[in-house]
């Protein structure tokens, strides 16, 4: 079992808190649709390579009429990182040991006109102790009118604590939501930060703030276009555009790399692939 100090329990509880509330949020969404789907919730312990136990986490996922597959992950897992790759963690070059906690997210809509999402806010711990995060926003068939609304909100969050962090997180999201192969980004953007270290009350402060925006713009968005009727064209340019995502996150995706390279749970670690894809 990990033992976890005041600031540790404070970013899990967090976490685990904003999960319940996006998960009902979600499911209310579902009953106005008349669907009864619900999250299923399976419990996982991570055991590191020398078979000692490194906490774990839970896997949320939900297939309903609105949402054709979400994720909502809620992972707290500490450790020693195995070969190379602790030297390329933030503050782990000199000390393998880490702990990590935070909360992943990610849905595919059924209807090719709700935009898909992402959100993963995290706190970690090696030599450093830093939040990092974000939530950016990936329609099939973007509408300016969703790409507005959730940049706005995300920059009023950002604002209320740091003039510059809309205008630096935004260009940073822009920048790692890309996919070099491809040459095109996976979707209309939105925040991305990391590495945000020193006032942990501030910064605590601020990652709390990226969850209620996200909280208060999507589901906002999703009301916004879930009756709006489609076609089979649509659903097919949905697919495509599917396979892109699909490719980032096994390619080019951090918290997937970290997942693997840290004996998460596999099934948490690639729920964000989409039920259904193409590649023409």
């Amino acid at each position: 079992m990990l033992t976890l100090d005041a600031e540790q329990t404070a970013a899990r509880t967090w976490f685990e808190s904003l999960r319940d509330r996006i998960c009902a949020a979600f499911e209310s969404i579902e009953r106005e649709a008349g669907s009864e789907a619900a999250f299923a919730y399976t419990p996982w312990d991570r055991v590191d390579p020398s078979g000692t136990p490194g906490g774990g986490g839970v896997r949320g996922v939900m297939k309903g009429r609105v949402f054709e597959k979400v994720g909502v992950n809620v992972s707290t897992v500490g450790g020693t990182f195995e070969g190379e790759f602790g030297k390329t963690i933030h503050g782990a070059g000199s000390d393998p040991r880490f702990f990590a906690t935070g909360i992943s997210l990610v849905a595919h809509m059924a209807n090719p006109h709700v935009p898909a999402v992402h959100m993963n806010t995290r706190f970690l711990v090696t030599t450093k102790r830093w939040f990092g995060g974000g939530a950016d926003l990936n329609p099939p068939l973007p509408y300016a009118e969703d790409t507005e609304d959730f940049h706005a909100t995300l920059k009023t969050a950002c604002d209320a604590h740091d003039a510059a962090y809309y205008p630096r997180f935004r260009q940073w999201a822009d920048e790692y939501f890309f996919i070099p192969h491809r040459g095109v980004h996976r979707g209309v953007g939105g925040i991305f930060y990391d590495h945000l270290e020193g006032d942990f009350e501030a910064n605590f402060a601020f990652t709390r703030a990226v969850g209620e925006a996200f909280l208060d713009a999507f589901p906002r968005i999703v009301r916004r276009r879930m009756a709006t009727p489609f076609t089979d064209a649509d659903v097919a340019a949905m697919r495509a555009w599917r396979g892109r995502y699909a490719e980032f996150n096994l390619v080019y995706d951090r918290g997937t790399l970290f997942g693997l390279k840290t004996g998460g749970n596999i099934d948490a670690i690639l729920m964000s692939l989409p039920p259904l894809a193409t590649w023409e």
